[in-house]
C-alpha cells in the first residue's frame, strides 16, 4: 500500500470500524426482514404461478405506504443521536415519548388509506385470479403495520443512542417465527388447514404483533432501559416537539414513498405483460430487495455516525463518517453485483420450476446486477444527508428523478417501443443513476470545507 493511501487508511478507519459495528446488527435485522419476505415468495412460488404473481401484487402496492411509515419512524433517530451525543438525555428521551405519538398518528392515516386501496385492486390491470388472491393477503399486511410501528418507535430510539443490538436479536427471533408460521400455514402444516397466500400474511401479522411485546419486556426488565421510561409522561409530549419531527420523519418518509412508488408501479406494469413476467419480475425484485436491505443498514449506521458527530460539532468528523461509509458502501455494492450476475441462471431456481419464469428472472438479474452500484450509493448518500437533517430537498430530488425520469422512461421503452419487462428494469438503472450522482454531489457540497 502507498504511504498516501495508507495515512488515507489510518485517518478513516476508525470511522470505518463505528459505521460497521453500527451498521452490522442493522444489517442482520435488515437481512432477516427480507429473508422472511423470500420466504413468502420461496414458498408459495411452488403453490403455482398465479400464487406466486399475488404476492408480487399484494407486496408491490403494501410497500409503498409501508415505508412511507417507516421513513416517518426514521425522522427520530438523527435528532435524537444528535441530543444523546451533545448530553442531552432527558431530552433525548422526552423526543423517543413524542416520535411514538407522531409515528402512531402516521400508521392509522396512512393504513386507513391503503385499506381503502384494496378497493381498487381489481382495477389495475391484472389476472383475475391475481387479485382475488392478492387483496385479503394485502389486508393482513396492511393490519400489521400497527404493532410493527410500534416496535420502530422502540427501535429508532435506541439506535439514536448508538445501541442496535438489541433490535437485531428481537427481529431474527421474530423472523424465524415468521418463516416456522410461514410453512405451517401456506402448506397446512400440524393440523392447521392449507392457506396459501393468506397464510403468508397471517404469519407476518402474527410475528410483528410479538415484536413489540418482546421490546416491552425487554424496557421492563432491564433496569438500564427502564430509566428511559421516566420521562414518559404528559409534559413531555409537546406540539412543537412533534412539529419538530415530523419536519424531519415526513419528508424521509416520503423520499421512501416516491422511490417506492416507483418501484411498485413498475411491478403493476410488469403485470401488463402476464403472470409470467410478473412472477420473474418478483424473484428479481426480491434478490434486488435483499441486497438493498442490507445497504440500508450501512446507510441507518450512516445516520447514526454522522448525527452523534454533528452533536458534538465535529464537523471534520461529520465529513469523514459519511466519506468513509461511501467507500464502505461501493465495496459492498460491487460484491453484490458480481453475486446476481454469477447466479442469475442459478437463483430462479430457487423460486420455480416454470421455465417461462426461470428465463425472464434470469435476465432481470443481470439488470438487477447493473444497478446495484448506483442504488448502494443514494441510499447511503441519503443516510448521511439524514444524519444533519437535509432532507427536504432530497425527497424533491427523488421525487423528480423516479416520478420524471424513471417511470416515464420505463414506459416509453417497455411499452411504446416494445422491450417489455426489460425495459421496465431499464428504467430503474436510469433513473437510479441519476438520483445517486446528485446525491453524492449534494453531500460533497454539503460536507465541504
Amino acid at each position: 500500500m502507498k504511504p498516501k493511501l495508507k495515512n488515507r487508511y489510518r485517518t478513516y478507519r476508525p470511522h470505518y470500524k463505528k459505521t460497521l459495528l453500527l451498521a452490522l446488527p442493522i444489517m442482520l435485522s435488515q437481512l432477516g426482514n427480507a429473508i422472511v419476505m423470500l420466504s413468502d415468495t420461496l414458498m408459495v412460488g411452488h403453490i403455482g404461478k398465479n400464487e406466486l404473481a399475488a404476492v408480487a401484487f399484494g407486496n408491490a402496492i403494501f410497500i409503498v405506504g409501508f415505508v412511507l411509515v417507516q421513513g416517518v419512524t426514521f425522522g427520530s433517530t438523527p435528532l435524537i443521536g444528535s441530543s444523546y451525543a451533545s448530553g442531552r438525555h432527558r431530552y433525548a428521551s422526552e423526543q423517543f415519548a413524542n416520535s411514538l405519538i407522531v409515528d402512531l398518528l402516521a400508521t392509522f392515516a396512512v393504513g386507513g388509506l391503503m385499506w381503502a386501496v384494496s378497493y381498487a385492486m381489481p382495477h389495475m390491470g391484472q389476472d383475475e385470479a391475481v387479485w382475488q388472491l392478492a387483496i385479503p393477503y394485502y389486508r393482513v399486511l396492511v393490519l400489521s403495520l400497527i404493532p410493527y410501528v410500534v416496535f420502530l418507535a422502540f427501535k429508532q430510539y435506541l439506535e439514536g443512542l448508538g445501541n442496535t443490538r438489541y433490535s437485531m436479536n428481537i427481529t431474527l427471533a421474530c423472523c424465524l417465527l415468521n418463516i416456522l408460521l410461514n410453512y405451517i400455514f401456506i402448506f397446512g402444516k400440524c393440523g392447521v388447514p392449507q392457506m396459501g397466500v393468506y397464510g403468508a400474511g397471517l404469519a407476518t401479522l402474527i410475528a410483528r404483533l410479538v415484536m413489540p411485546v418482546l421490546y416491552l419486556l425487554l424496557f421492563r426488565y432491564k433496569s438500564n432501559l427502564w430509566r428511559h421510561f421516566f420521562f414518559f409522561k404528559a409534559n413531555a409530549l409537546k406540539w412543537k416537539e412533534m412539529k419538530k419531527l415530523g419536519a424531519v420523519g415526513l419528508p424521509i418518509g416520503g423520499q421512501m414513498f416516491i422511490e417506492c412508488l416507483a418501484f411498485s408501479c413498475s411491478a403493476i406494469m410488469a403485470g401488463w405483460f402476464g403472470a409470467a413476467a410478473l412472477a420473474g419480475h418478483e424473484i428479481a425484485m426480491n434478490m434486488s430487495s435483499l441486497t438493498f436491505m442490507m445497504v440500508t443498514g450501512i446507510s441507518s449506521g450512516t445516520t447514526i455516525c454522522v448525527s452523534h458527530q454533528k452533536g458534538m460539532g465535529n464537523q471534520k468528523g461529520v465529513k469523514k463518517a459519511g466519506n468513509a461509509a461511501l467507500q464502505l458502501g461501493f465495496c459492498y455494492s460491487i460484491s453484490c453485483a458480481l453475486i446476481l450476475a454469477l447466479g442469475s441462471k442459478v437463483i430462479p431456481l430457487l423460486f420455480t420450476t416454470d421455465d417461462e419464469v426461470i428465463g425472464i428472472a434470469s435476465t432481470l438479474l443481470l439488470f438487477a446486477a447493473v444497478y446495484q452500484i448506483p442504488d448502494g450509493m443514494q441510499s447511503i448518500s441519503l443516510g448521511a444527508l439524514r444524519g444533519i437533517a437535509d432532507v427536504k430537498m432530497p425527497m424533491y430530488i427523488c421525487s423528480f428523478c423516479y416520478l420524471a425520469v424513471n417511470l416515464p422512461f420505463s414506459y416509453l421503452v417497455a411499452v411504446k417501443m416494445g422491450m417489455g419487462i426489460n425495459g421496465i428494469w431499464l428504467g430503474f438503472i436510469i433513473g437510479l443513476g441519476t438520483v445517486s450522482a446528485i446525491m453524492i454531489t449534494r453531500w460533497r457540497r454539503k460536507t465541504r470545507g
